[in-house]
């Protein structure tokens, strides 16, 4: 059971996804089965102006999720609707909606920052002016605009990671969607992404945030829903997910009664 803080912008309504295994697939995965469900009847909803994480191990459904919700891959069963817009009846009206920052998202080496912006913003229809003054701000922001004109290909791993945010973000959506934003990044950049995302909750925007580190979710999330085996076990607030325990002892302790067998 769901406890509400604020309308719904997006739910998730029975989303199912299948995968046909190959059979290195299969050796690694350890079974006989030519396919693997991913993704199993999974429902939830995220708030307006609230950070919302879906929290668990790899391999549990979480970047499936994502991707169905981000238009991405289809699902084979359910809908996701994003301000009463469906992923599945209008994939291109979610997309105007939503901004998504994955870890597959590769910039290409020999773009510019600059460049690279223009061209999403071009993509999203954006007026030229109201463009201009989009990337002045975040590149103000994140301090790219000293490497505006460098190709991505000279750029630190952090760098890069600062401008795959605010090209995901050019378009000022409503949901922001970000999977394991802070994966492989040092201290500070990891720093600046997670004020950022505080800062668009404090802008009336809704974050859904899907990572296997407890201390963030802890540290940024209103909700979480906890996703083992593609299902969603749990989908609370913090508190009365924890009750009183920590996350990390709490998911543990959830997992081995879930899954039936020592995490």
């Amino acid at each position: 059971m769901e406890t509400q803080t604020g309308s719904p912008i997006l739910t998730a309504s029975g989303l199912k996804k299948t995968f046909t295994l190959s059979r290195k697939q299969r050796a690694l995965e350890k079974t006989d089965s030519p396919v693997k469900v991913a993704v199993d009847q999974l429902s939830f909803t995220a708030n307006r102006g609230e950070i919302f994480g879906l929290l668990g191990p790899n391999g549990a459904g979480k970047t499936t999720t994502l991707r169905m919700i981000a238009t991405l891959i289809r699902p084979d069963e359910g809908d996701v609707t994003v301000d009463g817009v469906s992923v599945v009846k209008d994939p291109s009206a979610v997309r105007g909606k939503i901004g998504f920052l994955t870890s597959e998202l590769k910039l290409e080496d020999f773009f510019t920052p600059d460049y690279l912006f223009d061209f999403f913003a071009d993509l999203h229809g954006m007026d030229p002016a109201a463009a201009l003054a989009r990337k002045k701000a975040l590149f103000a922001r994140f301090g790219i605009d000293r490497f505006a004109e460098v190709k991505v290909a000279n750029l630190s791993t952090g760098m890069k990671q600062k401008v795959s945010l605010v090209i995901s973000v050019a378009h000022e959506p409503d949901i922001i969607i970000f999977d394991e934003p802070t994966n492989g990044l040092d201290v500070l950049t990891a720093k600046v992404v997670t004020d950022y995302l505080e800062e668009l909750r404090a802008e009336g925007k809704t974050v859904i945030l899907s990572t296997h580190i407890f201390s963030l979710v802890e540290k940024l999330c209103d909700r979480v829903g906890i996703i083992i085996d593609g299902r969603m076990a749990v989908c609370d607030t913090l508190d009365a997910v924890r009750d009183g325990l920590s996350l990390e002892d709490w998911f543990f302790e959830l997992y081995r009664e879930t899954v039936g067998e020592e995490a």
